[in-house]
């Protein structure tokens, strides 16, 4: 095994889940291409560097591309959720944030006159105009040891708290038995930028209970009310020192340098890629 390459584990556990071709001329071996698209995403290299070894650059583009549009990787990312929940292994004290990836200018040409897609929109492909320029942000849920859960990619100036609904609810694990996916976490942390009356009000709705500090905003307009602002929200200190196991889930996330600086130009391809890069968080758990 070369550095950046698949270990025989990690292979163990994604092989299978890779489409295989019934079909047509014989391929390269699949983890040949899977360790040039691994390498690939690590090192931030553009395909056209990639090394000989992995085969054509244009095979191995060509297949991710493919494995994007069809969602391979996302489905990949769920069956190994599913197995580490039918083993009991994931802890559902689920923490949710963001950060923001800087788009390089390979990336920010998309949209332009003569780009790949045609489309004019930047934000179709979760780019957007921050302090930093162009940039994406990654809206990511994990659970209690810091693995990815569900991931939700906007533009850049996308304020957290607008995507914490539809980011829980992107969370969906399979069962190895009959049965409807796990969506419902045990209990939710979340900084500040979570907390507004709506998101709690939803949480409460489901069952879930949370861990989110009030604004200061808030606790002077609900003493300002008196006796009619109500109870302040529960709020556990002891569980909210956790909140940094999601900081540590983005650190090694961003160890790959193809997800800590974007260089895909369309959404798709960036989601496979963290997509990708986070199933091996979750394959080197085990």
């Amino acid at each position: 095994m070369r550095r950046h390459e698949l270990a025989d584990h990690e292979w163990e556990l994604l092989g299978p889940l890779i489409p295989r071709a019934v079909r047509g001329r014989p391929r390269v071996e699949d983890r040949q291409i899977i360790n040039g698209m691994v390498y690939k995403i690590r090192t931030g290299i553009s395909w056209r560097d990639l090394p000989e070894r992995y085969g054509p650059w244009q095979t191995v583009y060509t297949r991710f591309r493919r494995y994007a549009i069809d969602g391979v990787f996302t489905r990949t990312l769920q069956q190994i959720q599913a197995r580490a929940d039918a083993a009991g292994d994931i802890d559902w004290l689920v923490q949710i944030d963001s950060t923001i990836v800087r788009a390089h200018q390979h990336a920010a040409a998309t949209g332009r006159k003569g780009g790949s897609t045609g489309r004019t929109n930047r934000n179709d492909h979760a780019l957007g105009r921050s302090r930093g320029g162009l940039t994406t942000k990654i809206h990511l849920a994990c659970d209690g040891q810091g693995r990815p859960l569900a991931l939700i990619l906007t533009a850049g100036q996308r304020h957290d708290s607008v995507m914490a609904q539809a980011l829980l609810e992107h969370i969906r694990v399979p069962r190895t038995c009959p049965g409807r996916p796990r969506s419902t976490p045990g209990h939710v942390v979340a900084d500040k930028a979570y907390s507004s009356r709506g998101f709690r009000a939803y949480l409460r709705q489901r069952g879930i209970a949370t861990t989110i500090p009030e604004k200061d905003d808030q606790k002077k307009h609900r003493r300002n009310r008196g006796s009619h602002g109500g109870r302040p929200p529960r709020f556990d200190r002891e569980i909210y020192r956790r909140r940094n196991t999601v900081e540590r889930c983005f650190n090694r996330l961003k160890g790959f340098r193809g997800i800590a600086t974007r260089y895909d130009k369309t959404a798709t391809s960036y989601e496979a890629a963290v997509s990708l890069a986070s199933f091996l968080l979750w394959a080197r758990s085990f």
